[in-house]
């Protein structure tokens, strides 16, 4: 075999072959080390140095407070004590952790230890307020007669064992009856149709929504007044007090109902969409359970602001003493208004009556949340045992019944 010369003349073709066939050896870059892996960093563990922060701070400014307040500076209220107590103790506790911890970790635990001091002032003044309505209500809370008695004997001067305010009561229970019976499926269906059928006029219905939301309350009871009891002739009654506190919370529940529509994921509907079901079978199956839970905290959220309104009942039912079960007959009384009424009296007797009627509202408005919390609570394709139940017994008659099909076909020979 022959060499064959190269064009460029520096040598044979067969030697560039095997100089091209030797293989060239690859160098690589020196590799970093391998960084160990992230600690996470415990965001839930108390520990006993935070324990012994928050104390020593909270002890400082108790300290620091009281030489202001009593020993160095002529300053004096208990709401300015407690507000510069707060100050300090934020100031000693950034202090304290500033000695262990680097400046990421303390902006962490001075904006956790300030966000968990503000709740706990909500919740301490809820409380408060809680309590201090109890303990004045509790002498008219104890006695029977105060639940199965109407005003008639409750005077200023009579003592705790006459009278009582179940009319109060039933007035109060029917009105809400009432007036969630026209807000609850007007306030649903309005949320449904702003978020199903876009365009100018739903536009048009969440801007009015909206607005009546921040509408004063006395204002629905004027329009009542104005419209049914001048215009159109009709007495003092419940069903004119439930029409005012329907339009009440009619907007509270349309405007939180929206909010719940509005976060429900997109892709169910579209999902449902996409399976051939059309938009009343989809908002029926599909989206009214899926945000079940949330709309029963909208209902909850209206009833809460209509229960407890005095103004447009008593522009719209009157005040009585008597029991009246008639919503569409003479004047009905409520809770809010008996407690109105009775707290204006200077007799101790009148005082522990309101009271007692304001801790009545609030065991009202707490059974309203657990019922509804009971009835909507549960999450979506979450069946109670009722509902099981009964989806068994309709599985059972539905094999029964193609059970049945199958011998009626088998006997006349269709599968022969």
């Amino acid at each position: 075999m022959t060499a064959v010369e190269s064009p460029s003349g520096g040598g044979s073709v067969a030697a560039d072959e095997a100089a091209t066939s030797v293989p060239l050896e690859t160098t690589l870059p020196p590799r970093p080390a391998r960084r160990s892996a992230p600690q996470r960093r415990p965001l839930t563990i108390v520990r006993q140095a935070d324990v012994l922060a928050v104390i020593g701070a909270l002890v400082a400014a108790v300290a620091s407070s009281a030489l202001l307040w009593q020993e160095i500076s002529p300053f004096s209220g208990i709401i300015g004590y407690f507000v510069v107590t707060w100050f300090l103790f934020v100031l000693y506790y950034a202090m304290l952790i500033s000695f262990d911890e680097n400046r990421a970790t303390v902006r962490d635990r001075l904006a956790s230890v300030v966000m968990h001091s503000l709740a706990f002032l909500v919740v301490a003044a809820l409380g408060w307020v809680i309590a201090f309505t109890v303990s004045r209500g509790w002498p008219a809370l104890v006695h029977l007669n105060f639940y199965t008695q109407d005003g008639t004997n409750g005077g200023p001067l009579n003592p705790l064992t006459q009278g009582g305010a179940l009319h109060a009561i039933v007035g109060t229970l029917i009105m809400i009856g009432i007036a969630m019976g026209i807000a609850m499926p007007l306030g649903i269906l309005a949320a449904i149709f702003m978020n199903e059928v876009p365009g100018p006029f739903s536009r048009f219905i969440r801007t009015v929504v909206d607005a009546m939301t921040a509408m004063p309350d006395i204002l629905a009871g004027l329009f009542i007044f104005a419209t049914l009891i001048l215009s159109l002739g009709l007495q003092y009654c419940g069903l004119a007090a439930g029409l005012a506190l329907a339009i009440t919370a009619l907007p509270i529940v349309a405007r939180a109902s929206d909010v719940v529509l509005r976060l429900m994921p997109g892709g169910l509907t579209e999902a449902s969409y996409a399976l051939g079901a059309g938009q009343w079978r989809t908002v029926r199956h599909v989206t009214l359970p899926t945000v079940r839970s949330g709309l029963a905290t909208a209902v909850i959220l209206g009833a809460a602001r209509a229960i407890g309104e005095t103004a447009p009942v008593l522009l719209t039912a009157g005040a009585t003493d008597y029991l009246n079960f008639n919503p569409f007959h003479e004047p009905m009384a409520a809770l809010p208004l008996f407690a109105f009424l009775q707290v204006q009296e200077p007799s101790k007797f009148s005082q522990a009556r309101a009271f007692g009627a304001a801790t009545l509202l609030l065991v009202l408005v707490v059974a309203l949340f657990l019922a509804a919390r009971k009835i909507g609570g549960r999450g979506p394709g979450v069946l109670t045992a009722g509902q099981r139940r009964r989806r068994a017994a309709a599985s059972r008659r539905d094999l029964a019944r193609f059970n049945r099909r199958a011998e009626k076909m088998s006997t006349q020979g269709v599968w022969r």
